[in-house]
C-alpha cells in the first residue's frame, strides 16, 4: 500500500513505474501550458465561461464531512483563493492541482492552499513512485515531501494514459475548436473594419492600352490606405480618375459559412469540458429538452465526479490529521437535483413492501 509516497511495510511489491512519461520535459510544461491559457482560456469567451461554470458549481456545491474542522479547513479561504474552485479549474486545463497542506506553530493542519501546477514538478526515486514535490518561483525552489501519514502535498489529476505522474487537462483536447473559433473571431472583425463588406478591386482600363506607372500605382496605394481604409472611413465616397472602376468581390459559400464554423467550434469547445452547449446560449442545441434538464445533465456528468474526485483525494490527504476524515456531496441538498430526490423518494415511499427501516437507508437517512 502506498498513500502519497507513504512507503508501507510491503512496499516491496510494488511495480515499477515508468517515469519517462509522455516524453514531455517538465520544463516545457510553463510555455505550452501558458500559451494555451493565454489563447484557449483568456483569449477566448466559450472556454472561459465553461471552466467558470464548473469550478464555480464545485466549489458551491454542499458539502457533509467527518468533521467540522475538516468542513473549515477545505471552506476556508487561503491567500485569497477559494480552495475548490481553484482545484477545479486547475485540473479542467492542467490536469494536476497541488494542494500544500500549511502547518501552524504545533504541526497540525492549519490551511491548505493549491499551488501553480506548471510550476511543480515529481521527484521520484527508483522505481519510479513520487517521494517529493519540487516548487518553483523564479529562482527559488521549494521542496515538499510527499512521505509519510502527514504529506506536505495532496496531489490530485486527472486520468493520463500516457504518463504515470501527471494529469491531463481538457485544454489540449479543445486547443483545435479554440483556434478555429478565435480565428474566426479574428476574421469577423476584419470583416467588419472594413466596412462589413467583402473587399474589392480597382480596375484599370484605359482606351489607349496605357499602363500605370509605378509611380501613378505607389499614389494610388498610398490614397485608398490613406482615405479609405478602416471602419473609421466606412461608406466614404471614393473619387476615380479617368479609366478607374471600383468592382466588389463578392463572399463564396465557404466564406459565407464562417458563422456556422465558429457555432461548431463553440460547441466542440463546451463538449471538451463537459457543459452542455445550452448553459453557453449556443444556438441549435436540440440534446435538451429545456435548460432544467441541461443543468441536471452537467451537474450528473460533470460537477459531481469532479467534485467526487478532488474531495476522495483531499480526505485521503487529510487522514494522517484527521482519523477517518471524509468528504462528499450532500446530494440531498444540491437544488438541481431536487426532481431527482422527489421521484426517490415517491418511490420508496410507494414501495409497501420495504420495512421503514430499509426505506430510510435508501433514502440515506440513518436509523
Amino acid at each position: 500500500m502506498r498513500l502519497f509516497g507513504w512507503k508501507a511495510a510491503r512496499e516491496g511489491g510494488r511495480p515499477a513505474l515508468s517515469r519517462a512519461g509522455s516524453g514531455v520535459a517538465l520544463g516545457e510544461w510553463p510555455r505550452s501550458y501558458e500559451a494555451q491559457v493565454r489563447d484557449g482560456f483568456a483569449g477566448n469567451a466559450i472556454a472561459q465561461r465553461a471552466v467558470k461554470l464548473v469550478a464555480e458549481s464545485v466549489c458551491a456545491a454542499p458539502l457533509k464531512a467527518s468533521a467540522a474542522e475538516v468542513l473549515a479547513l477545505v471552506q476556508a479561504r487561503s491567500g485569497g483563493q477559494a480552495l475548490l474552485e481553484t482545484v477545479a479549474a486547475q485540473l479542467l486545463l492542467h490536469g494536476n492541482a497541488y494542494v500544500q497542506v500549511l502547518r501552524d506553530a504545533e504541526g497540525a493542519a492549519a490551511a491548505l492552499y493549491a499551488l501553480r501546477p506548471e510550476r511543480v514538478s515529481v521527484e521520484v526515486d527508483a522505481g519510479g513512485w513520487p517521494t517529493a514535490y519540487r516548487y518553483a518561483v523564479g529562482e527559488r525552489r521549494t521542496r515538499l515531501d510527499a512521505e509519510g501519514p502527514r504529506p506536505d502535498v495532496v496531489h490530485i489529476r486527472s486520468f493520463n494514459p500516457v504518463d504515470d505522474h501527471y494529469g491531463m487537462g481538457c485544454l489540449g483536447a479543445a486547443s483545435g475548436a479554440v483556434a478555429v473559433h478565435n480565428a474566426a473571431g479574428r476574421w469577423n472583425k476584419a470583416l467588419l473594419d472594413n466596412a462589413a463588406r467583402p473587399s474589392g478591386a480597382l480596375v484599370y482600363d484605359p482606351g489607349d492600352g496605357a499602363a500605370l506607372s509605378a509611380e501613378q500605382f505607389e499614389r494610388l496605394k498610398a490614397e485608398m490606405e490613406a482615405g479609405f481604409a478602416g471602419a473609421g472611413n466606412a461608406g466614404r465616397p471614393m473619387l476615380l480618375e479617368g479609366g478607374l472602376k471600383w468592382q466588389a468581390l463578392s463572399l463564396s459559400p465557404a466564406d459565407m459559412d464562417f458563422v456556422g464554423l465558429k457555432e461548431g467550434a463553440a460547441r466542440e469547445i463546451a463538449l471538451a469540458f463537459g457543459v452542455p452547449p445550452m448553459l453557453l446560449g449556443l444556438p441549435g442545441d436540440a440534446t435538451y429538452a429545456n435548460y432544467r434538464e441541461a443543468n441536471r445533465a452537467l451537474w450528473r456528468l460533470t460537477v459531481l465526479p469532479l467534485a467526487d474526485a478532488i474531495l476522495a483525494t483531499l480526505a485521503q490527504g487529510l487522514a494522517g490529521w484527521f482519523d477517518g476524515a471524509t468528504l462528499a456531496v450532500d446530494l440531498d441538498a444540491v437544488p438541481a437535483l431536487s426532481e431527482d430526490r422527489e421521484r426517490l423518494w415517491a418511490s420508496v415511499a410507494a414501495a409497501d413492501f420495504l420495512s421503514d427501516e430499509d426505506k430510510r437507508r435508501m433514502v440515506g437517512i440513518g436509523a
